[in-house]
């Protein structure tokens, strides 16, 4: 009898291991079912007033709702975006703290970056799509052309003469004008700017002939008659300029280049915590007091899957990897 105590000792400490097991795994679980039980938190890697923070700042109340807890939103900016973003790719992936994450932070910025500190997909999982927002092709008011036709010839006519600012090298903007020149076959002078700000200053002066942009940024210009809106580089028309034409539809086919904003959390985070994010996104979305905010931006609401937004995710950087490396494209 006194052999087999031994054991019987280690079958004890065994069951003891599979109850210890078995209970962090049941608390873990009803945690997830819990999920959210405090404040949920979004950074925003940029400063504040710009697209992507006016974008938190308009979702957040009825997210909040949708969700049941308070939700903060934090501006952490700095180095175009990569502090913020590699700041929550390294937060603790208990779904809260998440990512207002956009084309310059996920897709385009890191397709173009010498140095970056984190994966946007392999960091990151795709919580829920937000807004897309149309690049607007303008010209300055004493460019002579008053169409995408016009213009077209005018860069045949003068090939590598023709300018046209971006808000910097390697900006959304500038990878949208290396997209159109490689699809419709023209030879541009491209002039990076620090900012769309400058740059739309110089426009409107004609020191610079053309310029491709936000259209939240050119909008209230266009309206006013100062710029030449010649296209825009969305799938479908903008519904604030829809006498302007897509690329798509002048000839270019298979041309977009829109920028998207979405909630993005660290990878690692629960099946169960995402679900919960996503639904309350939509809702948050469906909100008509949202909804007419965001139509006031000129920008279109997204309604994808999460499974489509990860799709539509990777598909984007792809594009753009594809587009810097062919144009030699490196931002340090």
């Amino acid at each position: 009898m006194r052999k087999s105590r031994p054991r019987f000792r280690r079958r004890g400490q065994m069951v003891r291991r599979w109850i210890l097991v078995l209970a962090t795994a049941a608390a873990a679980g009803a945690g997830a079912q819990d999920f959210p039980s405090r404040p949920v938190r979004i950074v925003v890697p940029w400063p504040p007033s710009g697209n992507v923070d006016i974008t938190a700042r308009t979702v957040a109340p009825a997210f909040s709702e949708a969700l049941g807890q308070q939700v903060i939103v934090e501006n952490l900016s700095g180095a175009g975006g990569r502090i913020g973003t590699a700041a929550v790719a390294k937060a603790s992936a208990d779904g809260y703290t998440l990512l207002l994450g956009s084309s310059g932070t996920i897709t385009s910025g890191p397709a173009v970056f010498k140095s970056i500190s984190y994966d946007p997909l392999k960091d990151f999982v795709a919580i829920g799509p937000i807004q897309s927002v149309p690049i607007v092709l303008t010209a300055a008011p004493k460019t002579p052309v008053s169409s995408y036709k016009e213009f077209v010839a005018l860069a045949n006519a003068k090939p590598g003469q023709v300018s046209i600012a971006s808000a910097g090298s390697g900006s959304s903007n500038h990878l949208a004008i290396e997209l159109l020149m490689r699809q419709a076959n023209l030879k541009l002078l491209h002039i990076p700017y620090k900012g769309s700000g400058p740059a739309i200053i110089d426009l409107l002066g004609s020191q610079v002939e053309s310029m491709m942009d936000q259209l939240t940024a050119s909008l209230e210009h266009i309206r006013s008659g100062r710029l030449k809106a010649l296209a825009v580089s969305s799938k479908t028309r903008s519904a604030l300029l829809p006498n302007v034409p897509t690329l798509d539809e002048l000839g270019v086919k298979g041309y977009e280049a829109s920028t998207f904003t979405g909630l993005f959390a660290p990878s690692g985070v629960t099946g169960t915590a995402a679900d919960k994010l996503y639904a309350a996104l939509r809702r948050a979305l469906s909100s008509e007091t949202v909804r007419e905010r965001y139509r006031s931006m000129g920008v279109d609401i997204l309604d994808m899957s999460r499974a489509e937004f990860t799709a539509y995710v990777r598909a984007d950087f792809e594009k753009w990897r594809t587009i810097a490396r062919e144009g030699n494209i490196v931002v340090e």
